[in-house]
């Protein structure tokens, strides 16, 4: 009995159409413009920006969206909202870059590259880029706000958890912030400033009014919330989106 090599079927394409696939790849990771932080265009970035009141306590919380490859922001900015191209609270502070050959976007089902393979579809398999995100988006102008459950990180991983960014589907409100935090950048010392001065005043001022019980408090409600933060994505998946 003869034996028979299967391929699959991406391999057979490339057989039958090569130069078909090659326009195809080229189409999938077109190149992306250069970054402008004077007009807020940042391609295929994460964007971070501080948030009024509660950024003022803890200045490592703060709003962030992810970027097309045109570098429009979108973001996840209220309940059944998604903001295009205008960044809830002002500009962005910092961003980080991520990198298209990160992502796995197959063009068909048997063309995954991430370990997922076909699990991969539990969060709907995306052929670009702008795909993901816009599939995302339409997911996300069902869904209500909330600070503590649901919000502009969740929209964040779901993209990333779609796109199968690094190869992981495991993206949640916490790595994405550890993420941005250790390796985004900052667009200006004038950004540093505006993200740490608010909380060097109310600090000054509550430790100035108050004493060192507020300086306590302050460190408490931080914790606190990092805490819930944690313990929520990790320990009470179900009541996080």
């Amino acid at each position: 009995m003869m034996m028979m090599n299967l391929k699959r079927s991406n391999d057979v394409e490339k057989m039958v159409l090569p130069s078909l696939v090659e326009d195809d790849d080229d189409h999938d990771l077109w190149p992306l413009n250069e970054i402008d932080t004077r007009k807020s265009k940042f391609p295929c970035c994460i964007v971070w920006t501080p948030l009024p009141v509660v950024s003022w306590l803890t200045p490592f919380i703060g709003h962030i969206g992810l970027c097309r490859e045109d570098g429009v922001i979108l973001d996840f900015a209220g309940s059944n909202f998604i903001d295009v191209d205008d960044f809830a609270f002002g500009p962005p502070a910092r961003y980080l870059q991520l990198d298209r050959t990160k992502c796995c976007l197959p063009r068909n089902l048997g063309g995954h590259t991430c370990k997922y393979g076909f699990r991969h579809t539990e969060y709907g398999s995306s052929v670009t880029w702008d795909d993901a995100l816009s599939m995302t988006t339409r997911s996300f102008e069902h869904k209500t706000y909330n600070i503590f459950t649901c919000n502009c990180h969740s929209y964040v991983a779901h993209c990333l958890n779609r796109l199968c960014y690094g190869g992981s589907m495991e993206w949640n409100m916490v790595n994405v912030f550890i993420l941005v935090m250790l390796k985004g950048k900052w667009i200006s010392p004038s950004s540093v400033v505006r993200s740490f001065l608010p909380c060097a005043l109310v600090t000054s001022l509550g430790v100035a009014f108050v004493g060192w019980p507020f300086l306590i408090a302050l460190s408490s409600f931080s914790i606190l919330l990092f805490a819930w933060f944690i313990i929520a994505t990790y320990c009470f998946k179900n009541i996080i989106c």
